[in-house]
């Protein structure tokens, strides 16, 4: 092959290189502790985006320290940055209120919604043995409630709430250890938050009897949090409906992503859910119902794919 040929067949296959990795899109997605399930639920959004794009667009997900890092991260972030966390973090830090009083920025105000991942689920789990049923019956019964988690924050804010302070033996147990120590009689029951259903609990109740605890109406109002029902036959031994708190959770961009991106990423995320769901039950019970948590705007890629589909929003989200 004479030198000239050879010259233009690099040039060729360079040229034809770069165009390959200029139709690549990059995404950064921010998730949760690496140990955490919120970071794997980050694994398999980037796996499906990859299979549901056939890799035109390519998920990275970083190691967060926790939500509140997610949204701060806005101001020093461009490009195609997604990050998960609750609403109201969203609605705290646009407002420049609380954790965000001293750390107000424009750039709060250019986040915008994609779409929902499996909330924080309360999960009161009670020993068959330990005979309780209901709040009232924990009076006098030993609880592990765990430590710096927002379930233990939430469980300890729960038992004040309904009379119970004080009156419950706290264990000085890991919740890593709560199923063992369930069984074993060490604890009367644990308190735990995770998407539904929660692999802890799926372990507790598959091993031994227990009791799942229902909140009514009337608690989970006085909570401020959000109702969550987890339908009869999720967990082994369940045979009815439990009613419970939730806390919302979303996975946002911000205006620097195009909506092309933007509406890809949601409708190959809805498309690639019922596929996810088989080897994660957690997936299911994502809806679009759960879109009416999203207190802010959603981003207009993502809105053109809820119009497609027909799917209700509101102003405030427009």
């Amino acid at each position: 092959m004479k030198l000239f040929n050879k010259i233009a067949l690099a040039g060729a296959l360079s040229l034809g290189l770069a165009l390959s990795a200029n139709a690549e899109t990059r995404v950064t997605y921010k998730s949760a502790k690496s140990s955490s399930s919120y970071y794997q639920m980050g694994v398999q959004i980037a796996e499906a985006i990859k299979n549901g794009t056939d890799g035109k667009i390519i998920v990275t997900v970083e190691e967060s320290q926790g939500s509140v890092q997610n949204v701060m991260e806005v101001v020093a972030r461009s490009g195609n940055y997604v990050f998960t966390t609750p609403p109201g973090l969203v609605g705290l830090a646009q407002k420049g209120e609380k954790m965000f009083e001293d750390k107000a920025s424009p750039r709060f105000a250019e986040i915008r919604a994609l779409f929902p991942i499996p909330s924080l689920t309360m999960h009161f789990v009670m020993s068959g043995k330990s005979g309780i049923t209901t709040f009232s019956d924990m009076e006098g019964k030993t609880i592990l409630l765990g430590k710096g988690s927002f379930g233990a924050s939430e469980g300890e804010k729960y038992l004040k709430l309904f009379g119970l302070e004080g009156k419950v033996k706290l264990a000085e147990v890991e919740l890593s250890n709560a199923v063992s120590a369930l069984k074993n009689g060490q604890i009367d029951g644990f308190v735990t938050s995770g998407s539904y259903p929660a692999p802890n609990v799926i372990e507790a109740a598959a091993s031994t009897e227990v009791a799942i605890l229902s909140l009514n109406d009337e608690q989970i109002v006085s909570t401020k949090r959000t109702k969550l029902t987890i339908p009869a036959g999720t967990y082994s031994g369940q045979a009815t409906d439990i009613n419970t708190t939730s806390l919302p959770v979303v996975a946002y961009a911000t205006t620097d992503m195009d909506d092309e991106t933007a509406y890809t990423l949601t409708k190959t995320f809805w498309e690639e859910k019922a596929r996810m769901g088989e080897s994660s039950a957690w997936w299911n019970a994502v809806t679009t119902g759960m879109l009416e948590n999203i207190t802010s705007k959603i981003h207009p890629g993502a809105v053109r794919y809820y119009k497609e589909v027909g799917t209700a929003l509101t102003e405030v989200q427009l």
